[in-house]
């Protein structure tokens, strides 16, 4: 199956209970700069990008690039909103997109002074529908180093089943000792009589 994704008529936000989650806009950066700012402790070990502090510039270029690379069907970054405040939540998003299967990679961040109220698993259940039922996926994954227990119990509690472990992976982005990645997958079973 050949598939233009160029073509694909994709909304840019979508909603859980408590979330309204959508590509990033012009003037996003600095709920995002304030996020990331507030949450650099709890991110630095995890994320490569989360090593320095951003300025507000940076901020703003990623959620611009994002924005043209959700246009250009490149990648799906999300912004996380709570519907009752307002309130910047975290990120997350459809990443690693390989438009053959099609499979996608959710990842996902929580500000630190949001987290443990259930916002990214919420987040992440809802994401995946969106990647089974818009994008058309197959195959959703989630990966996170084997000593990130916290985001491994995100995808244990939003139904990801352990696929395997993938032994000295990568290096560690601040230690560059070798580690392991955990995949999580969730599969989206083909229908009788339809061959996609």
């Amino acid at each position: 199956m050949t598939q233009r994704p160029i073509l694909l008529d994709i909304p840019d936000s979508f909603e859980s209970t408590r979330l309204i989650l959508r590509a990033p806009r012009p003037g996003d950066g600095a709920a995002l700069n304030a996020g990331v700012v507030e949450s650099l402790a709890e991110l630095r070990p995890w994320m490569p990008w989360a090593v320095d502090a951003p300025s507000m510039a940076d901020s703003e270029e990623v959620v611009r690039r994002a924005a043209a690379k959700w246009l250009a069907r490149e990648d799906f970054m999300l912004a996380l909103w709570r519907k009752d405040t307002g309130e910047f939540v975290g990120g997350s998003g459809l990443h690693r997109l390989n438009w053959a299967v099609p499979a996608v990679e959710i990842g996902y961040w929580v500000r630190t002074s949001l987290a443990g109220q259930g916002y990214i698993t919420e987040a992440v259940s809802a994401i995946t529908r969106f990647a089974f039922d818009v994008i058309g996926a197959h195959r959703v994954e989630i990966r996170c180093d084997e000593r990130n227990e916290r985001s491994a119990a995100v995808a244990r509690r939003a139904g990801f089943d352990l696929e395997g472990i993938l032994r000295n992976e990568a290096r560690h982005h601040l230690t560059l000792e070798l580690r392991n990645t955990m995949v999580f997958t969730k599969i989206r079973l083909p229908q009788p009589g339809n061959s996609d």
